[in-house]
């Protein structure tokens, strides 16, 4: 059966209990249909980039999955139908990496940036070719 990893974000106004009844809600409406959830995180409550609904936050939720197509399409619908669910992303993947995701890792275990080295090793902006959003002569101010 194909994989596949979904997130979906809840109101900020439920209590976490009733965010982790969400998943096993929308787990046993997988299973009812023929797939099986390898995996659940419950990310909590984090700030969203912008207001969906009038909420400023939501209960973030993790699904690791295997399951039939028609079974995530009924598992889709249920959740855009859900009144407590604001947002759902679901994406076929090849393979579930193992361990926890990127979320649930500490910060010093992530490897975002790599070493960059120090700043003065990397040379003047010259070599790096121009900036036009500040290099140039700027417009005159007029108050």
């Amino acid at each position: 059966m194909p994989l596949y990893e979904h997130v979906f974000i809840s109101r900020q106004d439920l209590s976490n209990a009733q965010a982790e009844a969400l998943i096993e809600h929308f787990s046993t409406v997988l299973a009812d249909n023929g797939g099986k959830v390898l995996e659940n995180e419950y990310w909590g409550v984090k700030t969203m980039a912008y207001k969906i609904n009038k909420n400023r936050k939501g209960h973030y939720a993790f699904l690791r999955t295997d399951a039939p197509a028609p079974a995530v399409l009924e598992m889709e619908r249920l959740m855009r139908l859900h009144d407590d669910v604001m947002r759902v992303l679901t994406i076929k993947v090849d393979a579930h990496e193992e361990g926890p995701s990127v979320q649930m890792q500490k910060r010093d275990e992530r490897s975002d940036r790599g070493d960059r080295g120090p700043r003065e090793d990397r040379g003047p902006r010259e070599d790096r070719g121009p900036r036009p959003d500040r290099d140039g002569p700027r417009p005159e101010r007029r108050f």
